[in-house]
């Protein structure tokens, strides 16, 4: 996957934001990139877009969702909206942790239920909104144009 990754104007603006936030809300259109850009970061994922992972992983979020934070961070949380309580879980690991970069989440979609969701994330949480992939980024063009002409 490394070897054909195309790179993205968005890889340094999530290395950035890992930096200065706990954690790191990547939005976007199904199929933008969001989980093949955070992957590359991520130390940890999981996957609830599996549909196996998903179900045992609701199974454990009724019990001890912190527990689905475990592990090397930061930790990518992809599909996080399937099981909402896990926004308030990341906001507290974070306040709890004082660190910045503890995870990553990637959704296309709004929470189910977001009844479920108590915090905003404000101060915690940062916001990256993902677009698909320009044609400067796929190689498609050099970026240059008729700029001056249009005005």
């Amino acid at each position: 996957m490394e070897a054909n990754y195309k790179h993205r104007v968005v890889d340094a603006l999530l290395e950035r934001k890992l930096l200065g936030k706990g954690a790191v809300l990547v939005e976007g259109a199904k199929w933008c990139g969001k989980t093949t850009t955070s992957s590359r970061l991520a130390k940890s994922i999981l996957k609830l877009g599996e549909t196996s992972v998903l179900r045992s992983s609701r199974q454990l979020a009724e019990m001890n969702p912190a527990l689905l934070l475990r592990g090397e961070t930061p930790r990518l949380i992809d599909e996080w909206q399937t099981i909402p309580i896990l926004w308030d879980s990341v906001r507290s690991e974070v306040d709890d942790r004082s660190l910045m970069g503890q995870f990553i989440l990637t959704g296309s979609a709004i929470p189910v239920d977001s009844d479920e969701i108590e915090h905003t994330g404000t101060g915690r949480i940062g916001r990256l909104m993902m677009r698909p992939m320009s044609l400067w980024e796929s190689g498609e063009s050099n970026g240059a144009g008729p700029g001056k002409g249009l005005f």
